[in-house]
């Protein structure tokens, strides 16, 4: 289960009365887990660290895949009447590019140009570009596409003056023979020591190392990992592993989603990562766990469609349904208080408020927390 910081809960039925049921139980065992942590935890106050209006306001925004069937046009129109402040915009890898033709925008400057004034003329930012791949997969060909689509998206954030590259670390085989990856995250029987040291050895830090220099070839020094299951950089400690290998281009996205099934606690991790220098990007996803499933198959059973929720452990949310708004606020201000310059990106997986609505709940949560942060 998720370690949640003591003194961060907030009262189910006071947030539900004060959001118009915002967070009203539809998955399996919810209701239990509200009404625990409503004894558990009564409400408590939240002590200012700093005073109204001393705190940066961090732009919210959102990652354009969850808009895949919209025009450019029409998905600027969608955002842009959310109040959103900036975007992330997927440029290749597994979320595809949708809405950035990057072969074109690479090779024509006038055309990159254009396309940028899209968003600024409705008073939205590019603020990152995603190329979420895997560009040390075993087979060439993948590995080669997504090396080429990195390289590309470089050259565009130049262009664009664009500071942030997010994506994945990606994820070798465990010898030179193998066609498919290999997640290796235990290192026991040994075998499976002498696979992950090769795979950092011969085949992560290497290209890294590479990757990195070519990208501050070209003044961009920030690219945000994914902390993510299936890629070798997949926790805060093998973040920073990769990090102290390559150097200071390497940092996070911080997706808490896939850090809270992990048992991380968000506000050290934001702290931490912070402290290391590190603290790149963040996507805005919620996990919700189902306590009785998790009492009887533990966290390693995730589920991504509704039809698996009965059995699940966990699976995503959007903000604010997975943790409540007490705990939300603390993140937030964390994010504040370790003077984070990156963006709150949302991004929605959540298989119950699928694509428009899941922007629009997670938006809500997060302009009332930072709101009441700032005082305003």
């Amino acid at each position: 289960m998720t370690k949640i910081r003591k003194g961060l809960a907030v009262d189910r039925r006071q947030f539900l009365a004060a959001s118009g049921g915002l967070l009203a139980a539809t998955l399996p065992g919810a209701a239990k887990l509200a009404d625990a942590a409503d004894s558990a935890n009564p409400l408590p106050k939240q002590p200012a660290a700093k005073p109204p209006g001393s705190m940066r306001k961090i732009p919210i925004g959102v990652f354009d895949p969850v808009y895949k069937d919209l025009s450019l046009d029409a998905m600027l129109d969608k955002v842009s009447a959310l109040g959103l402040e900036v975007m992330e915009i997927g440029t290749g890898g597994y979320p595809e590019n949708h809405h950035c033709p990057l072969d074109d925008l690479v090779a024509d400057r006038s055309k990159a140009k254009a396309w940028q004034k899209k968003f600024e003329d409705r008073g939205i930012r590019v603020a990152t570009l995603s190329c979420h791949g895997n560009p040390i997969h075993p087979d060439a060909k993948h590995a080669q596409k997504d090396i080429d689509t990195f390289r590309k998206t470089v050259l565009l954030a130049e262009m664009l003056d664009v500071k942030v590259i997010v994506g994945f670390s990606g994820c070798p085989g465990a010898t030179p023979q193998d066609t498919q990856p290999n997640w290796i995250a235990y290192r026991w029987p040994a075998e499976y020591a002498q696979m992950q040291d090769w795979q950092w050895k011969e085949k992560v830090i290497p290209y890294w190392k590479e990757a990195a220099k070519y990208a501050r070839e070209h003044g961009i020094k920030r690219l945000a990992f994914e902390m993510h299951p299936n890629f070798v950089v997949y926790n805060p400690r093998t973040l920073i592993k990769l990090r102290e290998a390559v150097g200071e281009e390497i940092g996070a996205n911080n997706d808490l989603s896939h850090l809270f099934w992990q048992g991380c606690d968000p506000v050290e991790v934001i702290h931490f990562l912070a402290k290391q220098g590190a603290l790149f990007h963040a996507h805005m996803k919620d996990t919700v766990f189902f306590p009785e499933n998790v009492n009887k198959y533990g966290v390693l059973n995730f589920a991504f469609e509704t039809a698996d929720l009965d059995k699940a452990s966990e699976t995503f949310r959007a903000v604010g349904y997975g943790h409540g708004a007490g705990l939300w606020k603390s993140i937030i201000k964390a994010y504040m208080d370790v003077g984070y310059e990156g963006i709150l990106s949302i991004e929605n997986e959540d298989p119950i408020l699928a694509g428009e609505v899941g922007v629009e709940r997670a938006a809500y949560v997060l302009k009332n927390v930072r709101n009441e942060l700032l005082g305003t």
